[in-house]
């Protein structure tokens, strides 16, 4: 039979704590850990506290690991916050199918309480191998076994490689690499409408200067982790694929769009106002548009005959697929310079910078900075998102950690051909760029080259849930493949 001692990350709510107490006191739980500020008094007879601020430094994760191995229980509950609500029943379902299963890690499914009351199903995703991003959502109870748990705290004091955030990341992918990461597809807990679940860093805080330091930690955890499991990568130093091949030009800007007749025309016009000393293009793959996209742009290629706009054959393609309908024409440049149908490049000399860095670097693919805007091109937070966390020493390893490389996006039409771009709206060109990296160098530019429009009309504003975890489980499964491959 499973057994279960518990560590709580304190955050105030002391009814959260009388509940697990309570559970403890009746014997469910075998002993219950308080992780809270020094200047918090929690008086208990079933409480083990030590100081910590939010459970998540090397310090505190060793802590907590060094008490749960002073227990006999089979199973620790790493306890995020309080105020869930969870039954001695579930309690003991967690465990038991922990148990059955043999899990190093096992987290489920859980309900959202509203204000009103009412509850509504809160569905997780399935953990990969390709889940080692730190912001992967377990929600905020996870069920970790002895077995993944032993020796740990040795390990981490020893490799150094957690200090004072990534604690938790650390002990998470250690366990990873012991059993099976499982999640059960059943609600087991509540949690009320006052708390805030978080499942991780906010999208953009990654590339947030102010949080620099938290991102180098990470990597570092991260990149540990790849070695262990033999995914760990040195520098790439393939040089692009032999360029034998005929091109009318020399570049071309590739404009995927669906439906955007208010930005069509802005975002052409940006990429034809383009100063450059070499031949380009504008390829405007048109999804069939019903809008009145096709009719603006097509008003617009009759005037101007560097852009080439045309509609695809086939009605099943994604941003990925119209990518392709564009990098496999004769039509394309040796370079291919992406530009979303929302957005703007800031100046008239954005694509000679690009191509400049293509051959002074002799890339596979170069990748600029943006800034993110209103619609009326008024930068917003986070404003400028340039990807500094990038080194060409370990970025192609910290590529599998975080969301994206960046943007505008540039590619070496005959290396890039090798490849394709995967049949999708999302993700599409993430697949891309993790797979060059493996064997490529990287370009970078710092500057901000492109206006990354935010408003109501992008295809990711105000997602569903059930959207952003599909968004999820693809973005892991690529990574997932990448490092099979990688392991290879």
């Amino acid at each position: 039979m499973a057994s279960v001692a518990a560590v709580v990350a304190w955050d105030g709510a002391n009814g959260g704590i009388d509940g697990l107490k309570s559970l403890a006191s009746n014997g469910v739980l075998q002993g219950l850990a308080v992780a809270a500020p020094a200047n918090v008094a929690i008086a208990s007879d079933v409480c083990h506290r030590f100081r910590a601020e939010k459970l998540r430094s090397a310090a505190e994760v060793i802590e907590a690991l060094h008490w749960f191995e002073g227990t006999d229980a089979s199973h620790l509950l790493w306890v995020l916050s309080p105020r869930v609500e969870i039954t001695a029943t579930t309690v003991r379902r967690i465990a038991d199918a922990a148990a059955d299963i043999r899990a190093a890690i096992l987290f489920s499914d859980y309900f959202d309480r509203n204000a009103d009351g009412a509850v509504s199903l809160h569905p997780l995703i399935d953990y990969q191998s390709g889940s080692l991003r730190d912001d992967f959502d377990f929600g905020p109870i996870v069920l970790l076994s002895r077995a993944a748990l032993t020796g740990l705290p040795a390990a981490i004091t020893i490799d150094r490689v957690a200090d004072e955030f990534g604690g938790w990341y650390d002990v998470r992918l250690r366990a990873s690499e012991r059993g099976p990461v499982v999640r059960l597809p059943e609600p087991t807990y509540v949690v009320p409408a006052s708390m805030e679940v978080t499942a991780g860093e906010a999208h953009f805080n990654y590339v947030d200067p102010r949080n620099r330091e938290y991102q180098i930690e990470m990597e570092r955890v991260a990149t540990a982790h790849l070695k262990r499991i033999k995914a760990y990568l040195s520098p790439p130093s393939a040089a692009p694929v032999a360029d034998d091949t005929p091109f009318s030009v020399e570049a071309s800007v590739v404009i995927p769009v669906r439906n955007r007749v208010r930005t069509i025309a802005d975002s052409t016009r940006s990429a034809l106002g383009q100063k450059t000393d070499f031949d380009f293009n504008v390829i405007v793959v048109d999804n069939h548009s019903t809008d009145g996209t096709t009719e603006a742009l097509a008003e617009l290629a009759a005037a101007e005959p560097r852009l080439i706009h045309f509609v695809p054959e086939r009605t099943d393609l994604g941003i990925g697929g119209c990518w392709n309908e564009a990098i496999y024409s004769v039509n394309c440049g040796r370079y291919a310079v992406q530009l979303d149908s929302d957005d703007l490049y800031v100046d008239e000399n954005v694509l000679s910078r690009v191509v400049a860095e293509f051959r002074r670097g002799n890339y596979a693919m170069v990748i600029g900075s943006y800034t993110i805007v209103d619609f009326n091109l008024q930068p917003i937070p986070p404003g400028l998102i340039d990807h500094r966390e990038w080194s060409p020493e370990n970025g192609h390893n910290n590529a599998l950690r975080i969301a994206g490389l960046g943007a505008p996006r540039a590619f070496h039409v005959p290396t890039l051909r090798t490849i394709g771009f995967p049949n999708v709206s999302f993700g599409e060109d993430y697949a891309v760029a993790i797979q060059l990296t493996r064997w490529y160098p990287l370009g970078r530019i710092y500057d901000s080259l492109y206006w990354c429009r935010r408003w109501e009309g992008n295809t990711d504003h105000a997602l569903p849930l059930e959207t952003r975890n599909r968004y999820a489980v693809y973005k892991d499964r690529l990574r997932s493949i990448e490092i099979a491959a990688r392991q290879q």
